[in-house]
This record gives structure tokens, sequence and C-alpha cells, in this order.
């Protein structure tokens, strides 16, 4: 394929560049920089993660997923991971996938059960470092939301983006 190939495939790495460059300029110079990488990642993994994943935790479709994953099952809520996972699908889909979602949930639910998500996360997670990340992200869901919403709707306004290196700038 030459060239097209380039269109048609990327890395974790590009793709988590991809995202801390965008939410970067979405969330301004004065964003806490782990705050940022962390959202960053959180994006680029569920970009690169099928709803039919059959190896790992397939993204979930719709907030209702999360519900039912997460609300009704209530014998992950000591579970770190999960607790931070649960958080981390709220904050996509409410956030990135707000105007897809509004149609059917309430975002501002879903916003404050993301939030408790990740408190519970930080409450179970046994590495102080991530545990003080965990709780910063709970304590600032709803403008990290936002942020996550702004970008969704800045890339879905932009002409097409995909362009083999060294071809002239849009």
């Amino acid at each position: 394929m030459g060239p097209l190939a380039e269109l048609l495939a990327t890395d974790h790495r590009q793709t988590l560049e991809f995202f801390v460059l965008h939410l970067q300029e979405v969330s301004g110079p004065i964003v806490d920089r782990q705050e940022l990488l962390y959202n960053a990642s959180v994006l680029a993994h569920y970009a690169q993660v099928s709803t039919q994943a059959d190896l790992e935790l397939s993204a979930p479709a719709t907030l209702s997923a999360v519900f039912d994953n997460f609300v009704l099952d209530t014998s992950l809520r000591q579970d770190s991971q999960m607790m931070e996972t649960a958080g981390a699908q709220c904050l996509v889909l409410a956030g990135f996938f707000e105007d897809q979602m509004r149609r059917r949930h309430n975002i501002r639910w879903y916003a404050e059960l993301g939030a408790s998500f990740f408190s519970r996360a930080a409450v179970w997670e046994p590495s102080p470092h991530k545990a003080r990340l965990l709780h910063t992200i709970a304590k600032r869901f709803e403008p990290w939301r936002q942020r996550h919403a702004r970008l969704s709707r800045e890339l879905r306004d932009q002409p097409y983006r995909l362009k083999p290196a060294g071809a002239p700038p849009l």
C-alpha cells in the first residue's frame, strides 16, 4: 500500500501524542501536566480498544453499559483498578461522546458517578502517588469532562485531517 499505510495505522505512542497535543490546545497552558497526561492516556486507550474486544475489557458502547457493569454489580466497589476503569469510561462517554450520549442519558448524573468512581479508586489504590492523582481527577472531573467534549467538537469540525508524510498542509 505504500504511503497509504501511514494513514491507516497508528501505534500507541502516536495516539497518545495526538491526544496530548490536542487536549493541551483545548486546556490551555496552566493545566497540570500529570492530569493532562492521564486524560490523554484515557482517550488514547479508548481510541484503540474495540467495543467487542475479546482479550481485554472492551470499551462500553453507551453509558448504560457502565451502569450495568459498575453500578448494578456491587462486587467491584473495593477494586481500585475496576473503579478507575469505571471512572475513565464515564469520562470518555460523558465527555468525548457527550453529544451522542446526551440524547439518552443524564450527563450531569454520569459525571457525578464518574467522579465517585475515581474517588473510590483513590481510596483503594495502594500507591500513594496514584491515589493522589485519582483523587485529583475525581475533584476536577467536570472540567476535564468539559475539555473532552470540547476536544471532540473541535476535532469533528476540522476538515479531513489525514495526510501522508511530506504532503503540503491543508
